[in-house]
């Protein structure tokens, strides 16, 4: 298998998604294979629509909303997966008197195939976190945070792969540092790893050994950072890794209307993107294979 011409991307082809309302198949040969990549970061318990008099976000959001595009965009293309990056809890009283247990069935309802591990998430602490997973009916996947000396050792996974119109997708997660940001009593003895590191050898694992074709990592680091240099970020990883596709990220807010393109450390295009907060936007990037496994991409962001 040659390594893919990854990834053909401008802003006209991304215009392809709206133009005339054609489904996307109608831009893919039939010799092409077609997945389609959905994803939520930041949502923070946001089950129901901003009001009208909302200041800033009048009448967007609302779950009931996004389970329509995403039945919608289902029944368009099959070979689909929903994802989330992060901070799924605290932001409404939804959490503040269901602890989450809101949260996780929904998701299940609109069946996310899996999810990374926020800050936030930790707000009732690792064990009310623990005492939700029943709920959740998706994989949380965190390959940075080592948990075997907690409650949710055994119940998050590093990596996983999906398979998708003969398609392998291999999905791991990533963890911002919670030292500092989360009251330790929190999140107890869970030990922080270097994310590049982990990134490195996830890649690595799902390439060499599980012969992905496809590499997404579902991050919580953050979009970029201009004034905190030493933290690291999904543009920075992008620049100091390889071998991964895609980076699906959270925590930064960043409202992105579009993936950002840019280079990993042997030169290759790695997409990266974010969709804001609040459920206020569904991420979608469509990805076609052709014979040899080269990729093309187009991306964009639903406003809800």
């Amino acid at each position: 298998m040659k390594r893919r011409n990854f990834i053909k991307k401008t802003s006209a082809a991304t215009a392809l998604l709206t133009l005339g309302g054609l489904p996307l198949q109608s831009f893919a040969t039939s010799e092409k294979k077609h997945i389609t990549i959905l994803h939520t970061n930041d949502v923070h318990s946001h089950i129901e629509p901003f009001e009208n008099s909302h200041y800033k976000y009048p009448n967007l959001g609302g779950i009931a909303r996004r389970a329509t595009l995403i039945d919608g965009i289902r029944k368009e293309n099959p070979h689909t997966l929903l994802l989330d990056a992060g901070d799924i809890f605290q932001g409404t009283p939804f959490f503040n008197f269901y602890g989450g247990e809101l949260e996780f069935k929904l998701m299940s309802m609109l069946q996310y195939d899996a999810a990374t591990i926020g800050n936030h998430d930790f707000d009732n602490g690792i064990d009310g976190l623990y005492a939700q997973l029943p709920h959740a009916k998706f994989d949380f996947l965190s390959a940075n945070y080592d948990f075997k000396n907690t409650v949710l050792d055994t119940h998050v996974k590093p990596y996983k792969v999906f398979v998708k119109n003969d398609i392998k997708i291999g999905v791991f997660g990533l963890g911002i540092e919670l030292k500092g940001l989360v009251d330790p009593r929190m999140y107890k003895e869970t030990v922080y790893n270097n994310p590049v590191e982990t990134a490195r050898e996830m890649s690595r694992i799902l390439n060499e050994e599980e012969h992905c074709d496809l590499v997404i990592c579902l991050s919580h680091l953050g979009y970029h950072y201009k004034k905190e240099e030493n933290k690291i970020s999904d543009l920075e990883l992008a620049s100091k890794t390889k071998d991964i596709d895609l980076i699906i990220g959270g925590h930064t807010h960043t409202f992105l209307p579009k993936p950002t393109v840019t280079k990993n450390i042997v030169g290759e295009n790695v997409l990266v993107n974010q969709v804001g907060c609040y459920g206020l936007n569904l991420g979608r990037i469509d990805f076609y294979f052709d014979t040899d496994k080269n990729i093309e991409s187009k991306g964009k962001s639903i406003i809800v």
